[in-house]
């Protein structure tokens, strides 16, 4: 069946060639929020590690979890959120992930031991696993074809502010006479605040008219696509007639189903899938474990000492890549960027890897360490979260998208728990060797697996009619 009328597709149509208006700016910022907590949390845990280990007795075993679990817990929250966003609809379930993740957060800043810290960690990352496919869909199904790129990849941009945030506040905290109970009590405390400041205007989002026009609201959708396209709210736009009663709600692995029953659904999964594995195992590995990276290099330096060196890491390389990623995305394309990323990741952490006493050589090593945060956001980590925002199609777009979040989250589990691993076995070299090789894997992967996206629309490069 067709997901639309010829009259709905004229609305849509109209949509795509829309510009931008003050409706999508304020759909990319409260989107963008819970990314923001996200990144925040990515990189102060290992903070707030560090700080434990002068408190607790704490094992390798113990360290691996509390920064793993959240990971594999994020995971769960990509596919249930996701897939819950299909069935249900995207407003029905908007806002109630970053409830979850500010609960997860509280929890965790009051937590009396380790095990009561992993536990709670593991309600932090179900509600930052179901921000992920849907903010980027909202924001997606609101964008114009020729924006959307840009836009999705500002949501995700969010994250810039949070990599820059952690380290900020830490060093704050760490220049103050607080005890460091309290220190690494607050920084966990605060991620419950950015999510906490959206939580009622996702409440209040519209349903998206792309979503109300599959599941047959024509009403609904009516509405909706007029107060886009900035006409008096409540009148439909010309050709979105009132077309049958909305469709039943479907299966919970109906959506599943669609996706892999299709050779191009399922081939688009895959690659999609693949790439965030490679390139979250390589990441998280690098972020999550930075103090133990710096410390390497530079063992007789202060943990303030090595979060001021990570904040202008991030200020100088990290945050640059975002943004450039967000303004060439439409012209560029993902595909290209995201390969160009994937490589240069590859060749950066190679060199670590193989230049001899590289991490002696602190000038030089920063620069390279530099580089690979600046291809890694001007790159796949910015593409592969919008890539499964576009190729998938509209009842399935938020299940396709928390497939693949989670396979981004599992290596980054994987990434988080054997960097240290590898640290211990083999140093730098060890670690970075293996970020190197997953790199190129998944450059292979998007040169064979993904389309290139931009400029097309959401109908065209995902049609409801493709055979099942």
């Amino acid at each position: 069946m067709a997901v639309t009328t010829s009259a709905g597709s004229s609305v849509l149509d109209r949509m795509d060639e829309a510009k931008l208006n003050r409706l999508h700016w304020k759909i990319m910022f409260i989107s963008g929020m819970g990314f923001l907590t996200d990144a925040y949390d990515l990189f102060i845990i290992g903070v707030v590690m560090a700080l434990l280990k002068e408190q607790w007795s704490i094992t390798p075993t113990e360290e691996g979890l509390v920064a793993s679990t959240a990971l594999i817990a994020s995971a769960v929250g990509a596919v249930l959120f996701g897939r819950i966003a299909d069935m249900l609809g995207r407003k029905r379930i908007y806002g109630y992930e970053v409830l979850v993740l500010a609960i997860g957060s509280v929890a965790s800043a009051l937590s009396p031991s380790i095990w009561w810290l992993i536990v709670f960690r593991i309600i932090l990352g179900l509600g930052i696993g179901g921000d992920y496919p849907v903010s980027s869909t909202i924001m997606s199904e609101y964008a114009s074809r020729k924006t959307r790129g840009m836009m999705v990849t500002l949501v995700f941009t969010m994250q810039a502010a949070g990599l820059v945030l952690g380290p900020l506040l830490a060093a704050g905290l760490l220049t103050t006479h607080l005890s460091h109970d309290t220190i690494w009590r607050l920084l966990l405390a605060f991620g419950a605040i950015p999510a906490m400041a959206v939580f009622q205007l996702r409440r209040q989002m519209a349903e998206t008219p792309r979503y109300l026009l599959a599941t047959g609201q024509h009403e609904a959708f009516g509405e909706a696509a007029a107060h886009v396209l900035g006409q008096v709210e409540g009148r439909r736009p010309e050709g979105a007639a009132a077309g049958p009663a909305p469709r039943g709600r479907e299966p919970f692995w109906s959506g599943f189903a669609t996706l892999t029953r299709n050779p191009v659904f399922l081939s688009r999964l895959v690659g999609a899938s693949l790439a965030w594995a490679f390139m979250d195992f390589a990441y998280y590995g690098n972020t999550v474990s930075s103090p133990m990276v710096l410390a390497a290099i530079s063992p007789d330096k202060s943990l303030l000492n090595h979060t001021l060196t990570q904040l202008a890491i991030f200020a100088v390389a990290a945050a640059p890549g975002y943004l450039l990623a967000a303004a060439t995305m439409d012209r560029i394309g993902r595909k290209s960027i995201q390969i160009v990323g994937f490589v240069m990741m590859a060749i950066t952490f190679g060199a670590i890897a193989l230049i001899p006493d590289v991490e002696h050589l602190v000038l030089p090593f920063l620069i390279i360490y530099g580089v690979s945060y600046f291809f890694t956001e001007f790159g796949p980590n910015s593409t592969t979260f919008v890539y499964p925002a576009e190729i998938f199609p509209v009842r399935a777009r938020t299940t396709g998208h928390g497939v693949a979040a989670a396979a981004g989250k599992l290596g980054g589990f994987f990434g988080v728990f054997l960097f240290p691993i590898l640290m211990a076995w083999g140093g730098l070299i060890a670690a970075e060797a293996a970020a190197a090789a997953v790199s190129v894997f998944g450059a292979l992967v998007t040169l064979t697996l993904l389309p290139e996206t931009k400029g097309r629309s959401l109908e065209e490069l995902s049609p409801e009619e493709s055979p099942a």
